[in-house]
């Protein structure tokens, strides 16, 4: 059976899946009872100085039968006096001495930052993990993301922390900057022994149309909040490959964003995490979802012949390369498999409307067809199509020929006028604008074939 225990940078747990520093852990009765279903290790809801919030915190955004795509909140840090959560910590490490107990922390000055540490220490945290990343209601008081933006300020308050930390100090970096390598080489630079990204995103998820106020809404107001769930996961993603390809980074990465199942947790630990944390589906789900998450990544790892989790970890990272590397030669084109087809034909009017005409409506069937000399192996079709490999993209090319832009570039070979011979779509089929009018009118709908009426002209 696999193993798969890690050791991030110096914290030891039974698996990498950890709760993320949110209202799941918000006691130390959340806790244990997450360690009691089998998750690994838990960040303790950001410690400080208690706030105080507002009720309405939380907004979400569905999609079709989707609930809870997207989560927002304006939730604060822990309004619990803080010698509660260190008692409870202490409990909890008493009770499940194996798993992970990391203390978030949040607070202004450098001797509260000393003293928040030490009593975080003493009451047996295994690491810490310093919020920058709160978008929120603490930001305008000068912490969170408002440290997490400007890496001068985040490498001094890294460097307070280490001066009295013994125990391995984790940074939690803001998506909401333009590169986050900045923070998180600032962060190496002040000795931190690891990263984590990404907090959520400043966002608003939607306004009521009829009190004209954002979600969620205190008292016919509302403010922007912190967005997370299963729709920021591609954002997590490239942030978190940022920072795992940087030559300058080089640490430990807990990888959080979008992690619902063990395959999201999976793409995060190709693309550099050694551990991975959890919010927002244990809120949906419960914690109970971890034994789907802990079995499925240990029948990944049988298939693929992985021991540890080390086995695997980044190992996508050298397959993704700057688009400018990307090899232009490689070409795929549509293939619509009629035995499968349902005749929807959401395929023809993706490609019709949204893509490159490359694809035909005939009359006396459901099938769509190709237009092979048409298809520039977008991908549309395939992904709009609701039958599971009804229609593929298959390889086209001999797999001889391998050419780049960078290449092309180096060797004079780019469009470099406006209406340039070399431009990729030069001698690209495109029908006639005129070729459009009535044409939405009279097209097929989903789910009927083509069929003309019969026009009788009378003197």
């Amino acid at each position: 059976m696999p193993d798969l225990s890690i050791n991030f940078a110096g914290i030891k747990s039974p698996n990498p899946f950890w709760l993320a520093s949110a209202p799941p852990t918000n006691s130390g009765y959340q806790v244990m009872k997450a360690f009691d279903a089998g998750w690994g290790g838990a960040v303790w809801k950001t410690l400080g100085v208690p706030v105080v919030n507002v009720s309405s915190r939380y907004g979400s955004v569905n999609y079709r039968d989707k609930r809870m795509m997207g989560f927002n909140n304006i939730e604060l840090i822990s309004d619990r006096p803080l010698a509660d959560n260190l008692r409870e910590i202490e409990e909890v490490k008493k009770r499940f001495p194996n798993h992970a107990v990391i203390a978030s922390l949040m607070v202004q000055s450098r001797q509260e930052w000393h003293d928040i540490v030490r009593q975080s220490q003493e009451a047996g945290a295994d690491g810490i993990e310093l919020n920058f990343g709160c978008p929120h209601g603490m930001c305008e008081r000068g912490m969170g993301s408002a440290v997490g933006q400007e890496p001068a300020v985040l490498q001094t308050i890294v460097e307070w922390v280490m001066e009295v930390a013994k125990i391995p100090v984790i940074v939690k970096l803001t998506p909401n900057i333009s590169d986050i390598t900045e923070p998180a080489m600032a962060a190496r630079r002040g000795g931190a022994d690891a990263i984590s990204l990404i907090n959520t995103i400043q966002s608003i998820v939607g306004v009521d149309l009829d009190l004209f106020a954002p979600y969620p809404i205190v008292d016919g107001k509302g403010s922007n909040g912190g967005y997370c769930g299963p729709a920021v996961k591609p954002i997590a993603l490239n942030m978190l490959k940022n920072c795992a390809q940087h030559p300058d980074v080089r640490l430990p990465i807990s990888g959080i964003g979008g992690i619902e199942t063990w395959r999201d947790a999976v793409e995060h630990i190709l693309l550099g995490a050694s551990s991975v944390q959890v919010c927002t589906a244990a809120m949906h789900y419960g914690f109970g979802i971890i034994r789907e998450m802990t079995s499925g990544l240990e029948q990944y790892m049988t298939d693929k012949g992985f021991h540890t989790i080390y086995d695997f970890v980044g190992k996508a990272l050298p397959n993704v390369l700057p688009w400018e590397e990307l090899n232009m030669k490689y070409k795929v084109t549509a293939n619509i498999h009629e035995e499968k087809c349902i005749g929807c034909q959401l395929c023809y009017t993706a490609c019709e409307d949204g893509a490159h005409q490359a694809i035909r409506l005939n009359a006396g069937t459901r099938v769509p067809e190709i237009i092979e000399a048409n298809c520039v192996g977008c991908n549309l079709c395939s992904l709009v199509c609701p039958v599971e490999d009804c229609i593929t993209m298959d390889r086209t090319d001999d797999g001889t020929a391998h050419l780049t832009w960078k290449e092309r570039t180096e060797a004079d070979n780019i469009p470099v006028t406006f209406n340039d011979e070399r431009a990729g779509g030069r001698h690209h089929w495109v029908p006639e604008p005129s070729a459009a009018l009535g044409k939405e009118k009279h097209k097929t709908l989903p789910g009927k074939a083509r069929q003309f009426e019969k026009v009788t002209v009378t003197e």
